[in-house]
């Protein structure tokens, strides 16, 4: 029979469901009343929901801003455009856009939003002056809660004068960089006090990326259009410019379509050659081909790309094109990070068919900005679940749970894996090279320095030799497996022996190889950081052990006098005092318990340190 506090339990679970259903704000959901841990567990998702909700929005305003950037022509347009936005997304009472004078050596206003004082708008920064000098000397962002109390950069009277006027408290500055050319600087600031998220920060750093490309492309077509001015005696010059910046600007439409659409790079790819009428190959930061259209040179029986080969064209880094036998590159790059290379051929392009490449580049390097942003969330929610089941943390109902939101169920037999690359800062390549290594069946995330995966299936040797066989082609790395496991509570010791399996395999002179842990034997023991004897014990013996306790027997003793006589059964027996048939009897029973391959000088030499180790073991 129900009871009145179990209905009264449940109708608050009930109406805990349709507050989040209803998404109900974190307040709301605290004020329930509903079991500590139902209610805990629904602040999770809420909070859960609400960073993905805010991550979403500014992408989303992201995507608004490259939209209204991309129809404005003029300059100074584009620059109030960006204040603006800048304003917008990070909620600040005002923003303000510095640009670089290479003539006097500093930065001047350029652009305000939220701006009431006349000096403020007219201040110059010396390089190293105040926090915006400090971010074009440096060209890092750098913010600060407190602008008076801060003392990381110079304080002038002119600029603290002016930041005075103005009334600001807090301040964040970050730079505008093309192709390694510093262009100025994008602040957003408050009239009082209040810390910047690192979201924050790198929100208003992703706008100034996509705001200095545009910049740098506005003045160029600004430019371009008053060499259009110039050249009015040149008619026929003038018209095949023309048409070439005509060309360039169908293929900038062409571009922005597709992205505003939702499509890809494989999109862009498609389009780039169909425009051009030759071939385009987009090859991502590892060298591995991304995306391919129309008659592009295929990669050998052998996986060796004859594109992906060209990587080391002279000039690639600048990010301007380049060209060898017939075949054009860029570089994609955002944020002085390479992301790939776009490689064009089967066809001579002219200058505004290369303008179209190179805004290929600009367009693809954008659209892999934002790709990269959403599976940097969606790995970061995947590292914090799988550390969560290494740790144990949380209830094991809510651990399944979770998991199976992400579409993996720890119920099901499945291998751990611990990979350890060797590349320094190479932990996010590591990830995606895991991810895609074991495939989408898997859960990969990072647990103290670890990366991990749990990969379904029952062959933890096979898993760990594929895994560090395909990764391998690229980057060096050490992979462990240990399994099958079963229940969501063995992942943590399955983490432990991984985790010391790997640094065996590394000792050990294994580098580079993937192996299972029941591989290492004894060699674990002596080389693993937290050796487990108990463990490495009852493997080997455990049948027999268990058939002794059952029995009463004392296979054990028998098993030790056999090794101890040199495997000859008679010494055996005069050891035991008893005949040699029992003690040949009682090995029959132990090839039935162990198999018939406990006598082979590998798995005889395992059994004989597992009897030593027993018999030093103190008696429980």
């Amino acid at each position: 029979m129900v009871t009145r506090s179990e209905t009264s339990t449940a109708e608050q679970v009930i109406h805990l469901l349709e507050l989040l259903a209803a998404d109900a704000s974190v307040a709301e959901i605290a004020a329930a009343e509903a079991p500590a841990e139902a209610r805990d567990l629904a602040l999770r998702i809420t909070g859960a929901r609400e960073v993905h909700q805010h991550r979403e929005a500014g992408l989303a305003a992201l995507l608004d801003t490259a939209r209204e950037l991309a129809t404005e022509s003029d300059p100074g347009s584009v620059l109030d455009a960006i204040v603006r936005r800048a304003r917008r997304l990070v909620g600040t009472d005002l923003a303000y856009l510095t640009l670089y004078d290479p003539e006097a050596g500093d930065t001047f206003m350029r652009a305000t939003d939220g701006s009431v004082s006349a000096a403020f708008q007219s201040v110059r920064l010396a390089l190293g002056a105040g926090l915006g000098g400090l971010v074009a000397s440096t060209h890092k962002p750098y913010w600060t809660a407190d602008y008076w109390a801060d003392e990381r950069f110079r304080h002038t009277n002119a600029i603290d004068g002016a930041v005075g006027e103005e009334g600001i408290i807090a301040i964040c500055g970050t730079p505008l960089i093309v192709e390694k050319h510093f262009v100025g600087v994008l602040f957003a600031a408050n009239r009082s006090s209040r810390p910047f998220t690192r979201e924050e920060v790198g929100l208003l750093g992703n706008l100034a990326t996509l705001a200095a490309v545009t910049l740098v492309q506005t003045r160029a077509l600004a430019d371009a259009e008053n060499a259009l001015a110039a050249l009015s005696d040149a008619h026929e010059t003038v018209r095949h410019y023309a048409d070439g910046v005509e060309k360039a600007a169908a293929a900038h439409d062409r571009f922005a379509s597709l992205v505003l659409g939702g499509g890809g790079v494989d999109d862009i790819t498609h389009a780039l050659a169909e425009l051009l009428g030759g071939w385009a190959v987009l090859v991502d930061e590892n060298g591995a081909r991304h995306s391919a259209a129309g008659p592009a040179p295929e990669p050998d029986a052998s996986g060796h790309d004859p594109v992906a080969a060209l990587d080391a064209l002279p000039g690639l880094g600048t990010g301007r094109l380049v060209e060898r036998d017939g075949v054009y590159a860029v570089a994609v790059t955002a944020a002085r990070e390479r992301l790939g290379t776009i490689y064009v051929g089967g066809l001579t392009l002219g200058d505004s068919d290369q303008r179209t490449v190179e805004r290929a580049g600009v367009v693809t390097a954008l659209v892999l900005l934002f790709e990269r942003q959403a599976a940097d969330a969606r790995q970061s929610a995947r590292n914090r679940l799988v550390s969560d089941l290494v740790s144990r943390r949380g209830g094991r109902e809510e651990r399944l749970t979770l998991a199976r939101t992400v579409g993996f169920d720890p119920q099901k037999p499945f291998c751990l894996l611990v990979l350890r690359g060797e590349e320094p800062g190479g932990h996010r390549a590591l990830l995606i090279s895991a991810s895609a290594a074991t495939g989408e069946a898997s859960l990969v995330g990072t647990h103290d320095g670890d990366v991990v995966a749990l990969v379904p299936g029952s062959d933890a040797d096979g898993l760990a030799r594929a895994v560090a066989a395909r990764i391998g082609k690229r980057t060096c790395v050490t992979v462990a497996g240990v399994g099958p496991v079963s229940d969501v509570d063995d992942i943590a010791d399955a983490h432990e022996e991984g985790h010391r399996t790997v640094g065996a395999l590394i000792a050990l002179g294994h580098r580079g190889k993937g192996a299972a842990a029941t591989q290492l034997g004894f060699a674990g023991l002596i080389v693993g950081s937290e050796p487990d004897v108990d463990e490495y014990v009852r493997k080997l013996l455990g049948p027999v052990v268990d058939y002794d306790e059952r029995r009463g027997t004392d296979l054990v003793g028998t098993l030790a006098a056999y090794f101890a006589a040199g495997g000859s059964p008679r010494h055996a027996a005069g050891t035991l005092h008893v005949h040699v048939n029992t003690v040949s009897q009682r090995l029959e029973r132990i090839t039935a318990l162990l198999g018939e391959s406990w006598q082979q000088p590998d798995q005889s030499l395992e059994l004989q340190i597992a009897l030593r180790l027993r018999a030093l073991q103190a008696p429980a």
